[in-house]
């Protein structure tokens, strides 16, 4: 494990890794207010706006969290010719995300999910979208858009959450040009896309998406997780079934848990102090592992690192990114 000299050591390192993020890209809007009555329409609250915001979500929010340890974080998906689409491009640059590589459709809106909140609690979501999958044209001009930028990247993730860009096309080519340049590519996948990974270097379910991949009904059993029997066999089963190097299961308030061929679990204890909102952990935790294999740190150590960011981000409430203090201080302490 990492203390505070050798976290900031790698921070330093991780600082000139060029990664480009791939897939599927979206804007997150929270309204913010209060409830303090039900309408009379209908047994629903009434949330009394006080504020609302917006940041990159999806794809865009790993890329978001690359950037605050490195000016060379590039992300590619695919957004409308909308005002969301201008909304997202402006926060991206902002924060110092290359967007260059991006793709517009004619066709379709930007991915835009709404999250309404009062007392600290989620009251609804609302989805704005149209799931199409990616054309002949679409894959041919990210092919050649990869294959030109291979040559400067150290890794690149793969960000699937089943909205239609990531399809096994576009995996296979992903992973044959990444594979042809000797890089790392790491996968956040999605459990309504089941697709072959085979190829890529390590990829990072949580425990509800393993088990449903693996198709082991999940026990629950208390005790540690190197004594979850049905755990360890998703594991090793993962490893085979996506012919991966490594695979990262993330486990909620039991940290996560590393497969590596040839070597015996690892587990690596979580970090949360206090848990406020969940979502967005697995885009810090993909974009810190891929970070830190990138800068050559070893798998425990990547998986620390990531660990421990993804402990900081979900003491946050909505989409939160992690500071390069925030980290040194949580390996501080």
């Amino acid at each position: 494990m990492l203390n505070a000299s050798t976290a900031r050591d790698a921070i330093q390192r991780m600082s000139g890794c060029r990664i480009l993020v791939i897939g599927d890209v979206m804007l997150d809007h929270f309204i913010w207010g209060a409830v303090r009555r039900i309408s009379p329409e209908a047994p629903v609250p009434i949330v009394e706006v006080t504020k609302e915001t917006t940041f990159p979500g999806g794809a865009a929010n790993v890329a978001r969290n690359l950037s605050a340890f490195t000016p060379h974080a590039y992300l590619m998906g695919r957004v409308g010719k909308d005002s969301a689409a201008g909304e997202l491009a402006k926060l991206l640059n902002e924060e110092g995300v290359n967007t260059s590589p991006m793709l517009e459709s004619d066709t379709l809106p930007t991915i835009a999910k709404t999250r309404i909140i009062a007392r600290q609690q989620h009251v609804v979501r609302v989805d704005r979208e149209m799931i199409e999958k990616l054309s002949a044209e679409e894959l041919k001009e990210i092919s050649r858009r990869v294959e030109a930028m291979l040559p400067d990247l150290d890794g690149l993730i793969i960000e699937d959450y089943g909205k239609g860009f990531v399809t096994q096309a576009f995996v296979d080519q992903v992973l044959m040009l990444a594979k042809a340049a000797g890089k790392l590519v790491t996968v956040d996948p999605s459990p309504r896309n089941p697709l072959s990974w085979r190829g890529a270097t390590l990829v990072k379910p949580n425990r509800l998406e393993a088990f449903a991949a693996a198709g082991i009904q999940d026990a629950r059993t208390p005790g540690p997780p190197l004594e979850d029997a049905r755990l360890l066999e998703v594991g090793e089963q993962l490893l085979d079934q996506w012919a991966v190097e490594k695979v990262l299961v993330t486990l909620g308030e039991q940290g996560m848990m590393l497969f590596r061929r040839n070597a015996p679990p690892h587990h690596i204890p979580t970090r949360a102090r206090e848990v406020y909102d969940v979502s967005g952990a697995g885009d810090t935790a993909i974009a810190f592992l891929t970070l830190a294999l990138a800068a050559g740190l070893s798998d425990e150590a990547a998986a620390d690192i990531a660990n421990h960011a993804s402990g900081i981000v979900v003491g946050k409430l909505g989409t939160a990114r992690v500071s390069v203090d925030e980290l040194l201080q949580a390996f501080e302490n």
